[in-house]
């Protein structure tokens, strides 16, 4: 696909390498923008289960020419099904088709839709310097200044943070934003074989502890489980994370009380306390600009934090194709992601709070589906 080409800039240093960073960098390299992509992880890993991808977010993996190679690695439905938490069906949340050809929804393990993305990089032929991060940003005229955690040092036309929630990025440029706050919530993950006969993705409600499945193989899933969170002193072993996940799903029915019945030592699983944030604006200091969990932090509740990312890679390329004003199109980068960045932030927060206060699933199904129509709608 042709992409209309940036003139306003010849030079950008994208900061992380995951989702939000590569896609960034993808996206400004397909449009003629010679792009560093810098990670702080000397093996450029990824950790984590599976994630869901809802149609928003694979209409965005669409634009970066991704979609296909989604298809191929990973599983796609048509639907989500809503149960009770003792496995009674309550419904089918209505996830249309959004674009002609582009699947309802679908998940991937993380690792995998990280190769994908890498190997789009690579075929880019974008430089790649790994186990590197920034110590110091210094706007100059028509560019920054960039010192290196090596000690090297250069200049770009533009600087794009997107190296997480714990940006080094944002706490050397933009002194008005603060860490993401947390939500009195933590979640669950484990990756494990298929239950049987398991078609769709799937959410168990109206228990204190709410937990959904989402296939990310032919015969992988992986399950999470939000509960309230506590701090402790220590983190839990292998063995812990096991005995306490199994008893978490004592209460569960269907395909929830399958995986309990199912799980092994051997399948992986994970626990981590849940935060969120919105981070004021300006979102850009003069040509330092943020995106993603850097800027942007949400929770799974919407399955969005991904696909959000993705789109403000894709948008903040397309205003900078679109200007050859760089203050112009970052202004204008941050006026198109701000309130839809909002509205997943916020409706995700609002639905944990819910959740910890033992609200009515229906109220909750409402919620989801409100805010998956909204996600529909073009960015």
């Amino acid at each position: 696909m042709t992409r209309e080409s940036i003139s306003s800039i010849a030079t950008a240093l994208v900061v992380g390498g995951g989702i939000g960073g590569m896609a960034t960098a993808i996206s400004l390299a397909e449009r003629g923008v010679a792009v560093d992509l810098i990670d702080i992880d000397p093996e450029w890993r990824v950790y984590g289960a599976g994630i869901t991808i809802t149609g928003p977010t694979l209409r965005a993996y669409r634009r970066l020419g991704l979609l296909d190679a989604i298809k191929a690695e990973g599983a796609i439905t048509s639907k989500t099904r809503l149960f009770r938490f003792d496995g009674t069906h309550m419904l089918d949340l209505d996830e249309p088709v959004i674009e002609e050809g582009l699947p309802a929804t679908g998940g991937i393990m993380r690792p995998v839709l990280h190769r994908i993305m890498q190997a789009r990089v690579r075929e880019l032929a974008i430089p790649v310097r790994l186990g590197l991060t920034v110590n110091a940003l210094e706007n100059a005229e028509q560019g920054v200044d960039v010192r290196f955690s090596d000690g090297t040092e250069r200049r770009y036309d533009l600087v794009v943070g997107a190296d997480s929630v714990f940006s080094r990025v944002r706490d050397l440029a933009f002194p008005h934003m603060g860490p993401a706050q947390p939500t009195g919530q933590g979640c669950w993950r484990i990756s494990i074989a298929k239950p049987p006969g398991l078609d769709a993705g799937e959410f168990f409600l109206g228990h204190a502890n709410p937990c959904g499945i989402t296939a990310c193989a032919p015969d992988t899933v992986y399950m999470w489980m939000l509960t309230p969170h506590e701090e402790r002193e220590s983190h839990m072993d292998e063995e812990e994370l096991f005995v306490t996940l199994k008893s978490l799903l004592a209460d569960f029915g269907g395909n929830a009380g399958w995986i309990r019945d199912n799980m092994t030592r051997e399948d992986w699983i994970n626990y981590r306390p849940l935060a969120a944030v919105l981070q004021p604006g300006d979102w850009f200091n003069g040509r330092i600009v943020l995106l993603g969990d850097a800027v942007h932090a949400t929770t799974p509740h919407l399955a969005s934090g991904a696909g959000m990312a993705v789109e403000s890679g894709i948008v903040l390329a397309e205003e900078l194709a679109g200007s050859g004003d760089v203050r112009a199109a970052l202004q204008a980068y941050q006026e198109r992601r701000f309130d839809r960045c909002r509205d997943v932030i916020e409706t995700s927060v609002a639905v944990g709070k819910l959740q910890l206060e033992h609200g009515d699933p229906k109220v909750h199904a409402h919620m989801l589906e409100g805010a998956l129509s909204r996600l529909n709608q073009p960015f």
